[in-house]
């Protein structure tokens, strides 16, 4: 489990909400990224989706290792370089999906929103400590 001594005594950037926040929001932004992914995949298009997976997988990776950097390695500069390749990484995945399903794209505008806000915190908590 990740040190949440640590992670408790870092000073909070403004705006940073209480942890109980973070599962629910989370559990919402995932299966709208499920439902997301699904839209695109069953999508009618004759369009070359293969680029989109790449992006789309490429985030996904980011982000599942962002947790693990941030709070186990406790490195906040890493962190951070991840968070800011994910943010490139979900704005490349929402163009192709919009591109190809209009409702897939904007179906992850909302986790787009949540992880700039999270880029946020990520710079505020480097800045800060």
């Amino acid at each position: 489990m990740y040190n949440s001594v640590w992670y408790n005594n870092l000073i909070r950037p403004f705006l940073a909400p209480p942890s109980y926040i973070f599962t629910p929001v989370w559990i919402v932004l995932y299966l709208s990224i499920i439902i997301a992914l699904i839209l695109y995949i069953t999508s009618f298009s004759i369009k070359d989706k293969k680029i989109g997976y790449i992006f789309f997988t490429i985030q996904l990776i980011l982000n599942l290792i962002w947790s693990p950097i941030f709070f186990g390695m406790q490195n906040i500069l890493l962190a951070l370089i991840i968070i800011l390749l994910m943010d490139v990484f979900l704005v490349l995945t929402i163009k192709k999906f919009y591109s190809i399903s209009k409702l897939s794209g904007l179906i992850l505008i909302p986790y787009l929103i949540w992880i700039l806000f999270a880029t946020y915190l990520n710079i505020g908590y480097f800045v800060l400590n």
